[in-house]
């Protein structure tokens, strides 16, 4: 049996830069608001594809409370240095009316390359997401519970909704977003695999055939990262709130830690085929938090209300364990007020109840986004 991992927990997030007049997309912000971002994020803070976005990630932390304050700090970081240049940022995994054909993408070979591999599934790619990485040195334990954890990504997935517009239409998806991620090859959920020697014999058949360069091109829901010795999840929208993107990633956290405690007692959560769990998935995408997901051992739907309170008896010890108890709990709130899809939503409705067009309706939803990006 492996050493027992310390499970530290790292989180990255990426953001929309907007004007705070307008309220579109900044399409190539000033040179000088990243060099402002990096006077107090340093080499955490970075451009992502879209000149328009930017991605922060903390540092690994073996508690939950210093990865929240850290978090934080982050987005109060971006938050001012871009007040000095008349923006403001937002945690939304789609901007709620801009387009995507008038963005532009930041001047790197790397996105330059994917930009012509991939055509318009690249250039869509108006989107953000959160990840969590989970520091577990052992390769094959890497893989095994990555592979377990597989079955609860709908779930998490359903908490962090956050894309329900796009270019200024309700989607009726509580996340838009992984519609347009699902374009690019090698995404939605992991192939089974035996051990991490399978995993990279898999990298080098890609590689020898001149598919990838290397493991990052592999955009898998959950996946080994090619950077860290950790569990990447990947399937989350980036949460508008930082105490909803901190119980997600509390959740995530505990539940591997759960899996391992059950490998050491000789079990196992049961495997399901892809098809199982892409029907939670779908059911996640489509209804967030208001949904009923299967629950395949007992093959029944179930409302998801229950699922989280099974999933915070199911992980408690765990949690405890981590100190992050509490921020566990804090899923049930997501749960009772609605995620961040429901919220903007009612701030949609409300605006246009007040006799705004659908403009200034879309307007509003961005507006309440900036007042959601900094609070705690």
């Amino acid at each position: 049996m492996p050493a027992k991992p310390e499970f530290t927990i790292g989180i990255e997030e990426e953001y929309l830069v907007v004007d705070s007049e307008s309220y579109d997309l900044v399409r190539s912000p000033d040179p000088g608001f990243m060099e402002e971002c990096r006077k107090c994020a340093d080499d955490r803070v970075m451009n992502e594809y879209l000149q328009c976005q930017i991605e922060v990630g903390t540092r690994p932390h073996s508690r939950m409370k210093a990865a929240a304050e850290e978090l934080g700090e982050l987005r109060a970081c971006v938050a001012a240095a871009a007040t000095e240049f008349g923006y403001s940022v937002i945690a939304a995994s789609t901007h709620p009316f801009a387009r995507w054909r008038e963005q532009t993408h930041t001047r790197k070979e790397r996105y330059a390359a994917l930009r012509q591999d991939m055509g318009h599934a690249a250039r869509r790619l108006l989107i953000c997401g959160m990840h969590n990485h989970i520091g577990i040195e052992d390769e094959d334990l890497r893989i095994d519970l990555m592979l377990q954890a597989t079955y609860f990504l709908p779930h998490l997935l359903a908490l962090s909704c956050s894309s329900p517009l796009w270019e200024g239409e309700d989607t009726s998806l509580a996340s838009y977003r992984l519609t347009v991620f699902d374009a690019l090859p090698r995404t939605g959920l992991p192939d089974p695999l035996s051990s991490y020697g399978e995993y990279r014999r898999l990298i080098g058949h890609l590689v020898e055939a001149e598919c990838v360069e290397d493991a990052t091109k592999i955009w898998w829901d959950i996946r080994p990262s090619a950077r860290f010795p950790t569990i990447e999840q990947r399937i989350t929208d980036v949460c508008s709130k930082l105490n909803e993107a901190i119980s997600i990633s509390a959740l995530f956290q505990s539940l591997i830690a759960y899996l391992y405690r059950l490998r050491s007692q000789n079990q196992r959560w049961r495997s399901y085929s892809p098809t199982l769990i892409n029907e939670n998935r779908w059911r996640a995408m489509r209804y967030g938090v208001k949904a009923e997901l299967v629950d395949h051992g007992k093959v029944k739907l179930i409302p998801y209300a229950d699922l989280v309170e099974e999933l915070i008896e199911l992980l408690s010890e765990d949690a405890a364990e981590l100190e992050c108890l509490e921020e566990l709990k804090g899923i049930r709130g997501i749960v009772k007020n609605g995620n961040s899809t429901d919220r903007q939503r009612r701030a949609h409705a409300l605006a246009a109840v007040s006799g705004a067009d659908a403009e200034e309706a879309a307007q509003a939803v961005v507006k309440h986004l900036i007042n959601e990006f900094t609070l705690r």
